[in-house]
């Protein structure tokens, strides 16, 4: 049968020019065993034909685009939604007889060619254009491992036809042009090596196109985890011309992932006699080295492999090869890049994501996935992590940009960022690929943190030659607002740049800034070690610089309100801080105020206050108790205040966050201990809906708009303002949504604290919104609230 008609392959049927026919990675797995003298697992393959054959005979065509018709892969909960009945109406199809009996027929004759009986095998997916050094599509569809049986075998080669439609790989293919039914997927079946390590290697320097080098990352048991970046492998560099190794680091590995003996594979803990050993021997990393330039020289191209070194017998052998993406597109001709900085006026995508701080820089990128890399971060260098947390804040401060895997315009990174002035782009695996695992580690990038884009190299802006002219300064006019705009912030030593600002002052300053960047130790280890005045002084400065530079206007500071897990990570946190299964919802805020295990620690923030106000004259300082659970709380804290000399008065106000469902349902009460309210929009909205924002799966249900949260902030500033109490506002929702602004003024919000980056346009929202409502009880002929906000 011509291989254009066969359903299956073997991989010595297979060349690499069989890429339309079986894939780049069954066509590169067939091309090694054909025609290059290294070693491959022996397996089959099923073609593109086949998988054409199963769409076409149950209709999944038909079905398939009208699912995906008008689909927006932008808007991620559309993306999820659409690409999950996708796979499921793929699942639900019955595979054809004919199908299943040749796949089960194959897998017998493989055991019979390899003298075992129901052997493990790996079932690898590719799509028909993967692995094309102009169209990389590798890593997009899913792979199963140790797995037996031919029911088992047919069963995974459905669900990799149903991983031809992730969401990545739809996002991907839709950004790359290529049409959902014109590619085709290829399962290939390959004997299942019985890893003790395994990992990856390159021809090539992925981060500076250096090709004299071959690059080999290894780590113990199976090679998902160093694909995945689950654990830190170890690098090897080999000299490709002597095979002679130039340098190795080694590093730790805690966990692995191993093939359980009756199938399916597992995490367990590395030995402790293991977890810093070297994971292969001199003499392993030798024979990859030689697979590699072998490998290289028969494909004429850099190189991007697998390999697994069998714990049977300590044979190496080479899992799949295909071309490196990157390098492979520039031309060697040209040689390896030079270190000096390369401007290029092409304008590359490499990743999206949500644009939480606007800017445009370029620079050079300099991956972290590990925190206890900190410190090797420098100065003016763009940081791309999975995600930020408050012990980050030194080396975001010294960035010149941000990029992250995870969250949302309201994560840490957000924040700190739009607080900083420092451009930045989270949530890019949202958006379709994860940065830390899509950008390389010292290569130059620009980021336009505007959109959201990370474009390849240093663009160059064509600049049109302007005549000259007459230059008109102009003072920026804002008009004075009923509603005041306050400004949140965290880091001390912004506040002489955003002093200028036109705000009435700070609704929200964050005490936490001031533990991670200047004093870094647990507030109880300091007092164990007899340095708690260490506590007051460096707390007091760093108010103290935020209400010099603000006065008169107000400062409101927040109460420390670290969970646990951030506590743990200043010196010392380990003695004093529980394991909480949630933090989030653990010992933080009021509850550890009046704690017996941290009322002293509580006492020395109090003790901070007052030195400001008293010794540094500084009246403008007022103070906010956070995550206060119940009015016992409230009603203890601020008897604690009180015995430490923060009684409430005419010149000093105690705030409630109201970020809790009781804070609101129970304000009549909360009334008696405090002077007003600040909405912590954030937090409020994750508890009234039960979601968190930061977890991908349900954070397109997270919305502050939501009628549930505007019911409950309506229902406050109606129960506050009965007793006299100021309701005000600390998340992002007025600056992002400006219909959010205008129902928040709508029903009397006393004031709103946003970031810096927004303190201009909300003040001008505001005047705009508040002459419209002026304007519509001047003429009677305002729009109506078509939503009963009341409960």
């Amino acid at each position: 049968m011509e291989k254009e008609k066969a359903f299956l392959l073997w991989f010595d049927q297979l060349e690499r020019k069989d890429v339309a026919i079986a894939s780049g990675k069954s066509s590169s797995l067939g091309e090694l065993t054909s025609h290059v003298d290294v070693p491959v697992p022996y397996g089959f393959a099923t073609t593109a034909c086949a998988y054409r054959y199963f769409f076409e005979k149950t209709g999944l065509y038909e079905k398939i685009k009208a699912l995906i018709a008008g689909l927006d892969v932008d808007n991620s909960a559309q993306l999820r939604e659409v690409c999950a009945k996708v796979r499921q109406a793929i699942m639900d199809e019955e595979m054809p007889q004919d199908l299943q009996d040749l796949i089960a027929q194959a897998y017998k004759e493989l055991g019979e060619k390899v003298g075992q009986a129901d052997p493990f095998v790996a079932v690898r997916s590719s799509a028909t254009a993967e692995d094309l050094p102009d169209a990389s599509f590798a890593g997009q569809q899913d792979t199963y491992l140790n797995v037996k049986g031919a029911e088992t075998i047919v069963a995974k080669v459905k669900e990799c036809y149903a991983s031809c439609f992730t969401d990545r790989a739809v996002y991907y293919r839709e950004k790359q042009g290529f049409d959902h039914l014109d590619v085709a997927l290829s399962a290939a079946v390959q004997m299942m090596v019985f890893s003790k390590a395994a990992g990856v290697m390159f021809t090539v320097n992925v981060a500076t196109g250096d090709d004299k080098n071959i690059l080999i990352e290894g780590a113990w048991g199976l090679g998902e985890y160093v694909v995945q970046g689950t654990v830190t492998p170890d690098n090897y560099t080999v000299n490709k011309a002597t095979c002679e190794i130039v340098e190795k680091n080694v590093n730790a590995q805690d966990i692995k992932l191993i093939r359980k003996a009756d199938g399916d594979c597992e995490e367990v803990v590395v030995p402790l006699d293991e977890q810093n050993e070297q994971k292969l021997t001199d003499e392993q990393i030798k024979q990859l080295a030689e697979c590699a330039k072998k490998i290289e020289a028969h494909y004429g191209c850099y190189m991007d492999m697998e390999w697994g070194v069998d714990e049977r017998d300590n044979k190496v052998y080479i899992l799949q090869a295909r071309p490196e993406t990157v390098w492979s597109r520039r031309n060697k001709e040209n040689g390896a890049p030079k270190e000096e900085k390369k401007v290029t006026t092409d304008r590359k995508v490499i990743v999206k994501g949500l644009p939480a701080s606007p800017g445009n820089v370029a620079g050079r990128v300099h991956v972290i996935l590990d925190p206890s890399h900190i410190d090797e971060f420098k100065e003016g260098e763009i940081l791309v992590t999975e995600m930020t947390a408050p012990d980050w804040v030194p080396a975001m401060k010294k960035a010149k940009a941000i990029v992250t895997d995870s969250g949302g315009m309201t994560c840490h990174a957000s924040i700190v960022s739009r607080e900083l002035g420092i451009p930045c782009i989270v949530g890019t695996k949202s958006r379709g690929e994860a940065a830390t695992t899509t950008i390389s580690d010292g290569i130059d990038v620009t980021i336009d943190a505007t959109h959201g884009v990370v474009y390849e190299g240093i663009i160059e802006e064509p600049k049109a030659e302007q005549p000259a002219q007459q230059v008109v300064a102009a003072a920026e006019y804002f008009p004075p607002t009923g509603t005041k705009i306050y400004m949140n912030l965290g880091d001390p030593e912004l506040a002489e740049k955003y002093a200028t600002l036109p705000c009435d002052g700070i609704g929200l300053m964050r005490e936490e800034f001031i533990w991670t960047t200047y004093i870094h130790e647990h507030p109880l280890y300091l007092i164990k070690i007899g340095q708690p005045e260490k506590v007051v002084d460096q707390l007091a400065e760093g108010i103290r610089q935020v209400c010099q530079a603000m006065a008169p206007r107000p400062v409101t500071m927040r109460f420390s309100d670290f969970k646990s897990s951030e506590y743990r990570d200043l010196k010392g946190g380990d003695e004093f801080e529980p394991n909480e299964p949630s933090a989030l919802l653990g010992w933080r805020g009021a509850s550890r105020y009046y704690d017996p295990k941290y009322i002293e620690a509580f006492k020395l923030e109090c003790m901070a206050v007052r030195k400001v106000r008293e010794e540094f004259g500084l009246k403008n300082l007022n103070v906010m108790i956070p995550f206060c659970r119940n009015v016992e709380e409230c009603e203890k804290v601020t008897k604690i205040m009180a015995d430490c000399g923060l009684s409430r008065g005419k010149d000093f106000k105690v705030w409630l966050m109201a970020e809790i469902p009781s804070n609101i349902i129970l304000a009549d009460q909360f009334n008696k201990f405090v002077d007003g309210y600040s909405i912590g929009s954030n937090d409020l909205t994750m508890l009234v809906l039960g979601c968190d924002r930061d977890n991908d799966t349900v954070s397109h249900i997270y919305d502050e708009r939501n009628l549930a949260v505007r019911r409950a902030i309506r229902h406050l500033i109606e129960v506050a303002h009965k007793d006299g109490k100021t309701v005000s506002i600390c998340g992002q929702a007025p600056s992002v949504y400006p219909e959010f602004c205008e129902f928040l003024i709508k029903s009397g919000i006393d004031s709103m604290s946003v970031n810096p980056d927004t303190v201009k346009f909300t003040k001008k929202l505001a005047a705009q919104i508040e002459q419209r409502i002026m304007m519509d009880a001047l003429t009677g002929k305002g729009r109506q609230e078509v939503e009963d906000l009341n409960w």
